[in-house]
């Protein structure tokens, strides 16, 4: 009876061991249990001996191994479909423009002196508007001297059209008279002298001395008379025409100064905004010289470089959409429509040749210049213009 208790210590332990590995001549757990107390728990045995769970544990691992490998596979094959998709998918060709508005350069007609800049950069200015006020001492001699010429070229043709004076013509024709009396009075003499000559009276010398004196007094005679039909009749044609000419010469330089005057207070030739102001007041400037550029905001256009397999895109007259960032916001992408209306081939040094026959034939780059439908004055020069095109739709080779 004193090794009973080891027998029912052995007895406790079969719980974690199976009853089928059991030897036969092993005692068996009924023994143990006849001498175990009536209050132990005897089902407390088959309530911790769980041997079909484990197993099902197994075969459940077992079924999410396979399942995740499947899942594997499906994945790869997907993602090669999704792959081998794309491939076959041309794809999608997007081009970068740029904004382009029309500049137009104000330059010095004549040099002098930049008295005062009557605009900034950013100014509306209308045809007509006054943009610089230069001083140049120069121009107002120009003209000073100028309005003098005037003047004596004006007393000129005064002269020739009204003729001689009063006095002047008195003064002609009282000489015309004197000189006729000494001719007529030489004529009488020059025959007295002839008549003596003729009867022996007279030397030859005498009558020769006063046939001189007759031709001498005659001719200053026709002369005076002459003198008097002048004074008479007053200037000639010709005289009339040269200082006509002489006055209309002189009020063209005049023209001239005052123009190159208007000329220094340079206004703006067309409607548009003040780009930039490259002088400062007190500059001098020289003629030809920038001063400032304007911009024409009703002008604009947008320039892509587009290869000729795409070209067909852009034929003239065909109208796209572009997007311009500067002025998109945050959702909200600003979309404008252009009409091309220019294309025009670039330099060689934009063409693409292929290194074999199997690459296909040279491809070169034309300029695209598309105007929008509807200008907007926010749009300025350089900004970017994205424009998606169909891949679909590249012209074959």
């Amino acid at each position: 009876m004193t090794e009973f208790p080891n027998e029912s210590d052995d007895s406790r332990k079969l719980p974690d061991s199976d009853e089928s590995a059991r030897p036969h001549d092993a005692q068996t757990p009924t023994e143990s249990v006849k001498e175990t107390p009536d209050d132990s728990p005897a089902p407390a045995v088959a309530d911790y001996y769980r041997g079909t769970p484990k197993s099902d544990n197994a075969a459940m691992r077992k079924k999410a191994l396979l399942a995740g490998v499947a899942l594997i596979i499906i994945a790869v094959i997907a993602y090669g479909l999704y792959k081998s998709t794309a491939q076959s998918e041309p794809p999608l060709v997007t081009l970068q423009g740029q904004m382009q508005m029309q500049q137009t350069s104000i330059a010095a007609k004549v040099p002098g002196r930049i008295a005062q800049i009557l605009v900034t950069e950013g100014d509306d200015v209308t045809p007509g508007q006054q943009l610089i006020e230069m001083d140049s001492p120069e121009i107002n001699a120009k003209i000073a001297q100028a309005r003098a010429g005037k003047q004596m070229a004006q007393s000129q043709l005064d002269k020739a059209e009204n003729g001689a004076r009063p006095q002047e013509i008195a003064q002609a024709k009282a000489a015309w008279q004197a000189n006729k009396a000494a001719s007529d009075l030489a004529q009488n003499t020059y025959q007295r002298v002839n008549r003596l000559y003729k009867e022996g009276l007279m030397a030859r010398q005498k009558r020769d001395e006063a046939y001189a004196q007759y031709l001498a007094t005659q001719d200053q005679t026709e002369a005076a008379r002459l003198q008097y039909d002048l004074a008479l009749e007053g200037a000639r044609s010709e005289d009339k025409s040269a200082a006509t000419a002489q006055v209309a010469q002189v009020d063209a330089q005049l023209d001239e100064a005052l123009v190159a005057k208007e000329e220094a207070n340079l206004k703006s030739p067309i409607a548009g905004i003040v780009d930039n102001v490259i002088v400062s007041a007190g500059e001098v400037v020289g003629q030809g010289v920038p001063i400032l550029t304007l911009v024409n905001t009703d002008d604009q256009w947008v320039v892509l470089n587009v290869t000729e397999s795409h070209l067909n895109q852009f034929a003239i007259g065909q109208v796209f959409t572009g997007t311009i960032p500067a002025l998109s916001s945050a959702g909200k992408p600003y979309k404008k429509q252009f009409t091309v209306y220019a294309t025009s081939t670039l330099s060689d040094f934009a063409t693409w040749r292929p290194t074999n026959n199997d690459d296909g034939f040279d491809v070169r780059t034309f300029e695209v210049k598309a105007r929008p439908t509807v200008p907007d004055a926010r749009i300025r020069s350089g900004m970017s213009v994205i424009v998606p095109i169909d891949p679909t739709t590249m012209s074959q080779e």
